[in-house]
C-alpha cells in the first residue's frame, strides 16, 4: 500500500495537499492554508482527515487549523521551534524526528531560513517531498527570519535526496522564478528546458507543481549556489557557496 497525495490550490497562488495512507485509510493536510479548499478536496476524494502537518508559522500555512481541528479532531504536529507561534500544536517534532501516518512514514528535516524553525516532511518511501517554502520549482523562500548560511546547508540536505523525489512547494511561483533564473543563469541548458516546460503549462491553465528534485538541482540557481559560473556572475569568483547564495537571494529579492 502506498500514499497518495492530492493536490489543489488555495488562497491565491498557495498550494494545498492531502497525503492518504492506503493502508490504514488515515489522511494528513500538509499545512492548513484555507478550509474551504481543503474541506473541497476531502470531498472531492471521499478522505477523512486525521492530521495535520505544519511546517512553519506564517498565516497562509496555519490559519485554518483551528476550524479543521474542530471539525474533524485531527491531530496536528509542528516545528517545536515555532510552538509559541502556532496555536493547536498536539506534537511538537524537530529535526530528525518522525511523523507516522498509519504505515507511511515522514522524515522531519530542519530548514531555517525563511522562518527560523521552518521544517519540512519527506516520505522516503514514495519519494515524496513537501517542502513548503524551503524550497520551491527554480526558486527558495524569501529568508525573512533566517540567516545565508544555515539557510544554504539546510538546502544542501534536500540537494542530496534522491533525484526522482517529487516535491510538494507550498506556492506557484515558477514562472516568475524562471525569469529571475534565466537573468543571472542564461547559458543553463537544463534551466532553459524547464523554463519552456514551465511556460507551455501556465499558458494551458496548469499547474507547474508536484516536480521532480532531480532536474530542479539543475536548473534552480538556489541549489547551484557552489557552482562557479553563478559566482563569477556576481563577480565574487572562488567564494564560499553561503556568500553566492546571499548573493543570489539579494538578486532575486530585488528582481
Amino acid at each position: 500500500m502506498a500514499l497518495i497525495v492530492d493536490v489543489f490550490p488555495a488562497r491565491e497562488d498557495n498550494f494545498g495537499y492531502l497525503a492518504h495512507d492506503q493502508a490504514s485509510g488515515r489522511t494528513a493536510a500538509i499545512d492548513a492554508p484555507e478550509a474551504e479548499a481543503i474541506r473541497a478536496a476531502l470531498a472531492r476524494t471521499g478522505w477523512t482527515l486525521s492530521d495535520i502537518l505544519i511546517t512553519h508559522h506564517h498565516i497562509d500555512h496555519v490559519e485554518a487549523i483551528a476550524e479543521l481541528k474542530a471539525a474533524f479532531g485531527a491531530r496536528v504536529t509542528g516545528p517545536a521551534a515555532e510552538a509559541d507561534k502556532i496555536e493547536g500544536l498536539d506534537v511538537l517534532v524537530g529535526d530528525g524526528d518522525r511523523v507516522t501516518l498509519g504505515e507511511s512514514m515522514f522524515e522531519v528535516i530542519a530548514t531555517p531560513g525563511h522562518t527560523l524553525g521552518h521544517i519540512v516532511f519527506y516520505e522516503r518511501a514514495g519519494g515524496h517531498l513537501f517542502s513548503a517554502d524551503a524550497l520551491f520549482s527554480l526558486g527558495v523562500g524569501r529568508m525573512f527570519e533566517g540567516t545565508p548560511g544555515p539557510m544554504w546547508e539546510g538546502l544542501k540536505r534536500l540537494r542530496d535526496l534522491p533525484d526522482d523525489t517529487m516535491v510538494y512547494c507550498g506556492h506557484e511561483y515558477t514562472q516568475g522564478n524562471a525569469r529571475f533564473a534565466l537573468s543571472i543563469d542564461p547559458e543553463n541548458q537544463a534551466l532553459a528546458a524547464r523554463a519552456a516546460e514551465v511556460a507551455a503549462l501556465r499558458d494551458a491553465g496548469r499547474p507547474t507543481i508536484p516536480f521532480k528534485l532531480g532536474e530542479d538541482k539543475k536548473a534552480n540557481p538556489f541549489l547551484r549556489a557552489d557552482a562557479p559560473e553563478l559566482a563569477r556572475h556576481y563577480g565574487i569568483a572562488g567564494a564560499d557557496p553561503a556568500d553566492v547564495f546571499a548573493a543570489i537571494r539579494k538578486g532575486k529579492d530585488n528582481f
